[in-house]
């Protein structure tokens, strides 16, 4: 299982100078992942936060091994061929080390009412879909045309391609079954959101059962502050220790100095 990070880039941790000399502490600890958060607004309140691909940027450039990535976009809430050059850009900066996390985003915060954007799950699941669509014809480096419900293409070339073929995406779900179980199955990795490591077993038999290619090297992605024995026996092979952006900067480049938890 590897180990990495996911950092809520906000108040303590809003600054992506900061963000970028943690994780050169995170890659000289061996640690294997760096992921933030995408938002705009929260439901806590009002505090500095830093825009995520622009953080994800100066990560890029100050590591050379960490895999990094948005953990998840909420891709409804974005123009999917800006997101489809911004994710070719980092992956040639990086040299192919970035995974996309996508999903609907948090319904019953600000930023989709209070910006007047989609706050129907249904419908963004929609456009989530569709969306991914269009990420995947613009990554071909290949004339897209796109007639569809929410996003219309006609004849666009992107370039240039992400240097990884196909690049990873993972897909969020806080559900054991339904649509973004089928959803994240079509992907390559699943991202359970406040599920327990008994619950696992449950959700990856349901992933499997909507492959057609099989479980190896499908990633699942698990996020906490302890726990990942357990989670690795269930199957996980991913864990990300979320850092609290409440507490001082000086705790989280404590967590990231002492590594990857053993075990």
């Amino acid at each position: 299982m590897k180990l990495g990070l996911h950092v809520p880039n906000f108040a303590a941790l809003a600054s992506p100078a900061d963000l970028a000399d943690l994780a050169v502490r995170a890659e000289a600890a061996g640690w294997d992942g760096f992921f933030i958060w995408d938002h705009v607004a929260r439901p806590e309140g009002t505090f500095p936060m830093a825009e995520p691909w622009i953080a994800l940027t100066a990560v890029a450039a100050a590591t050379r091994r960490l895999r990094i990535g948005p953990m998840i976009t909420p891709l409804a809430r974005r123009r999917p061929w800006n997101v489809a050059r911004q994710v070719a850009s980092l992956d040639e900066l990086t040299g192919g080390r970035v995974t996309l996390g996508v999903g609907l985003g948090v319904s019953s915060g600000p930023e989709f009412h209070q910006f007047g954007e989609e706050s129907d799950p249904r419908v963004r699941g929609d456009m989530l879909d569709e969306g991914l669509e269009l990420l995947r014809a613009a990554w071909q480096g290949t004339p897209v045309r796109h007639a569809g419900t929410h996003y219309q293409v006609q004849d666009v070339t992107f370039l240039p391609v992400p240097v990884q073929q196909p690049l990873p995406i993972w897909g969020a779900t806080e559900r054991l079954s339904g649509r973004p179980v089928r959803r994240a199955a079509r992907l390559n990795g699943v991202f359970p959101i406040r599920l327990k490591p008994a619950d696992l077993p449950e959700l990856l038999d349901n992933v499997a059962q909507h492959r057609t290619d099989g479980m190896d090297g499908y990633d699942v992605v698990i996020t906490g502050t302890e726990g990942s024995p357990a989670w690795r026996d269930a199957g996980a092979t991913w864990w990300l220790h979320e850092l609290d952006w409440r507490r001082p900067l000086s705790e989280s480049v404590a967590i990231i100095e002492a590594g990857p938890p053993a075990g």
